[in-house]
């Protein structure tokens, strides 16, 4: 099929990124080199649980933002 491509292109962290082909959550973190247990991640405004991640596709035009924890403390 000439033309054809599984090209997405998803707001990331108010960004535009390309993939060549549909991801999950899962698989974008691991692309970003992300440790899953070390971030929150928002999929078209509702927070993902961590369980769901390998199973919630990234749609061509979806939002994501990830969200690194930081440490810190009270003085």
């Amino acid at each position: 099929m000439t033309g054809y491509t599984d090209r997405v292109r998803i707001l990331l962290n108010g960004e535009p990124y390309d993939t060549a082909e549909p991801l999950t959550v899962l698989e974008l973190l691991e692309r970003l080199g992300i440790d899953a247990r070390q971030v929150a991640v928002e999929h078209n405004r509702i927070v993902v649980k961590r369980a769901r991640y390998p199973e919630t596709r990234i749609a061509d035009g979806a939002e994501v933002e990830i969200v690194a924890f930081v440490g810190g403390g009270g003085s």
